[in-house]
């Protein structure tokens, strides 16, 4: 732990731990919205997966016949005090930098399944989206410390990779807070499995600090394909998506474990020329991406990579080298079991 850091660390622990506290004896009240709330959270800071899960999940509780809404705080976007409204289900209603990253890819991807309201103060938003939006039920979007709204189901994102965040708290390390609060979760979800050094291991500690009864579920990163980021009338998508797998390229992204998003292509055959991580949700410039994109042509690249949460931020920028979406999807080792969850907390309030 570096030393300079070292007493905002315990000032953090100690802040945490007192508010957990007074959640826990009732001084800071948990509110109701009359509605199932299932929480997809993590106990570490960014980069765990969480989003994908999000989706998931989003998806799974419409194929039920129920209105979704996703709430969500919205980070990186212009004015977080403003409740916005990224999609009401049927519509995009607003621009990635009116909502941030993530919520503009859930919107675009959840058109038709759920809506995705961006709100510091989630029980207001789905008070507001129940009257509004006729939303039934609630995905709440990185809602583990969010204590304040009550909710049917937790479920808590842990990166195979980084399971611990260096094992201290903000600002030494990436802890949100102690590993021990997964007593709280119902369901904890190992992502990005495949490249875990030892799941069983893992799954040992979870089932240990959880107290046993979380459920302890792996999932893994599957690729399902690559899109060109800006297509041209003339461009024959399909055969370049066939061409572009296994060239030498490089990758770029703004997420919050770039790590693993470059292992995932190494290990899905791409030789990547050169690789550059920017902060988790940076707004690119025109000058970033180009220069980046010079320099993979100078080093041999053929082709450049980048994620579907940066993609939505990217549009319309000009790159000499074709810049392709890898699209992603999650695999669960045990899906029937976490359909089983959330359908259990549905259940609830029927």
């Amino acid at each position: 732990m570096p030393l300079p850091l070292a007493p905002l660390g315990l000032l953090y622990g100690a802040l945490v731990r007192t508010r957990l506290r007074l959640y826990r004896s009732g001084l800071l009240k948990t509110e109701s919205v009359g509605a199932p709330v299932i929480s997809v959270g993590n106990i570490t800071a960014g980069g765990t997966g969480k989003t994908p899960l999000v989706e998931w999940a989003a998806r799974a509780v419409a194929s039920e016949g129920r209105r979704t809404c996703v709430l969500t705080r919205g980070y990186g976007r212009a004015d977080e005090r403003r409740r916005v409204v990224a999609s009401d289900g049927g519509r995009v209603l607003a621009e990635t930098d009116e909502c941030g990253d993530e919520p503009r890819l859930l919107a675009e991807r959840l058109l038709g399944a759920a809506s995705v309201v961006c709100d510091r103060d989630r029980v207001a938003a789905a008070r507001w989206a129940r009257e509004n939006l006729g939303a039934e039920v609630f995905v709440l979007d990185d809602g583990f410390q969010h204590l304040r709204i009550a909710r049917d189901l937790d479920i808590v994102t842990l990166d195979a990779t980084a399971p611990w965040g260096g094992g201290h708290m903000l600002p030494c390390g990436r802890l949100r807070e102690p590993p021990r609060g997964l007593t709280r979760a119902d369901c904890v979800v190992i992502t990005r499995a495949e490249l875990a050094d030892d799941l069983e291991h893992l799954r040992a500690e979870v089932k240990r600090l959880s107290g046993g009864r979380a459920a302890v579920i792996s999932s893994r990163v599957r690729t399902r394909g690559l899109t060109l980021l800006n297509p041209s009338s003339d461009s024959p998508s399909t055969e370049l998506e066939s061409r572009a797998a296994g060239q030498s390229a490089a990758a770029f992204c703004a997420v919050g474990n770039p790590r693993a998003f470059f292992e995932h292509l190494r290990r899905a055959g791409f030789e990547l020329r050169h690789t550059r991580a920017f902060p988790d949700h940076h707004a690119f410039t025109q000058g970033e991406v180009g220069a980046f994109a010079r320099e993979a042509e100078r080093r041999g690249a053929r082709a450049l990579l980048t994620t579907a949460k940066d993609a939505v931020k990217l549009r319309g920028y000009g790159f000499t080298l074709p810049c392709y979406v890898v699209e992603t999807e999650l695999e669960f080792e045990d899906e029937g079991r976490l359909l089983g969850l959330i359908r259990g907390a549905l259940s609830v309030r029927l």
